[in-house]
């Protein structure tokens, strides 16, 4: 009998984080605590995204609104990677980097835990920037998915091509 496998994979959706951003931009426009404070939030690149405000409680608070409408989009917050707020001029700048893809490190650190504390017959093989898990009893993935999604991991996963 043929192995049993799923793919652990980070994938940020990029639409569901692009209306969370909407959202974000349409909230700030509207509430009184934003006027008149320069607030913006807009995307910076592929990957970044950047808030904009005259103080630094401010550029705080555009990033409080965006977190809270990407979990209300049913994102992990795991994928925001947040920096200081930095004085440019006479405003504050915030860059928001997305966190996408399992690096080396993370990836042998779950091997590891799937090793250690998974099902004996299971086996994980590092692939890029996925992880391939294959075993032959389709309970022991089932297993294993419900061991990772316990463990308090610093990046957001998804189990993806289950078969």
């Amino acid at each position: 009998m043929a192995d049993s496998s799923f793919d652990i994979v980070s994938k940020i959706d990029r639409q569901e984080v692009d209306n969370a951003l909407n959202q974000t931009v349409k909230e700030v426009g509207h509430r009184f605590d934003f006027k008149g404070t320069g607030a913006s939030i807009s995307w910076s690149g592929q990957k970044d995204i950047e808030v904009k405000a005259n103080s630094e409680e401010r550029a705080g608070a555009v990033l409080d609104v965006f977190k809270e409408k990407l979990i209300k989009r049913g994102l992990s917050l795991k994928i925001v990677d947040a920096g200081e707020p930095k004085l440019s001029g006479k405003e504050y700048r915030l860059v928001v980097a997305l966190k996408e893809g399992i690096d080396q490190d993370s990836a042998k650190k779950i091997s590891k835990i799937i090793r250690d504390e998974g099902p004996r017959g299971v086996k994980a093989q590092i692939q890029g920037e996925e992880l391939r898990v294959s075993s032959k009893k389709k309970d022991e993935l089932q297993d294993v998915i419900s061991l990772l999604k316990g463990k308090d991991l610093d990046i957001a996963l998804q189990f993806t091509n289950y078969r």
